[in-house]
C-alpha cells in the first residue's frame, strides 16, 4: 500500500510539473519554440523573396540607382540567408522551402511593368517587404526565446533598417 501511495504521489507531481511547464510555455513543442520556428520560416522565406526580387530588379530596372539597390539586395540577403540556414540547422529549426504565394504573385505583377513603372513598382514592393522584415526582426530581437536566434535578429536588424531607408528614398517616400 505504501508503494502504491508513493507511486500516486510521484505521478501527481510529474503531471503537475508538466502541466505547469506547459502553462508557462516550457517543455517540448511549446509556444516559445513555435514562435522561434515561425520567425525562422518567415525570415527565411522573406530572405529568399528579397534575393529573387533583387535579381528581378537588377535585370529589369531602368534607373541606375534602383539597379544598384537591387544588386545590393541580392548580396546582402544571400549572406543573411546563408547565416540563418546554418543557425537554423544547428538549432533544429526548419527554413522555408520556397516562396509564399504572396511573394510569387507580387513578383509576377512587378515583372509585367517596364521602364519607370517597373522601377516604381519594384521600389514600392521593397518598401513594403522591408517594413514587414523590420517588424518581424524587431519582434524576434525583443521577444525571441532562443538566445542565438534573438542575437542574430538583433545583429541583422540594422542592415534591414538601412535597406528600408534606402528603399523609401528611392521610392520617393519618407514614411
Amino acid at each position: 500500500m505504501k508503494r502504491f501511495a508513493s507511486c500516486c504521489v510521484l505521478l501527481i507531481a510529474v503531471f503537475s510539473v508538466d502541466g505547469i511547464a506547459r502553462i508557462n510555455g516550457q517543455g517540448a513543442g511549446t509556444s516559445d519554440q513555435t514562435s522561434d520556428q515561425t520567425f525562422v520560416s518567415k525570415a527565411s522565406e522573406a530572405g529568399m523573396a528579397e534575393v529573387e526580387f533583387g535579381k528581378l530588379g537588377a535585370a529589369h530596372a531602368s534607373n541606375a540607382d534602383v539597379k544598384k539597390f537591387a544588386e545590393r539586395m541580392v548580396t546582402d540577403h544571400q549572406k543573411a540567408n546563408e547565416e540563418l540556414t546554418a543557425l537554423a540547422r544547428r538549432k533544429g529549426f526548419t527554413v522555408a522551402a520556397g516562396l509564399a504565394r504572396e511573394h510569387q504573385e507580387a513578383a509576377a505583377k512587378v515583372k509585367k511593368a517596364q521602364g519607370e513603372q517597373f522601377d516604381r513598382d519594384f521600389m514600392a514592393q521593397m518598401v513594403k517587404d522591408h517594413e514587414a522584415a523590420v517588424e518581424l526582426f524587431s519582434s524576434e530581437a525583443q521577444s525571441g526565446q532562443d538566445a542565438d536566434l534573438k542575437a542574430w535578429a538583433a545583429t541583422t536588424l540594422p542592415t534591414l533598417r538601412e535597406h528600408l531607408q534606402m528603399a523609401k528614398s528611392l521610392a520617393g517616400t519618407r514614411r
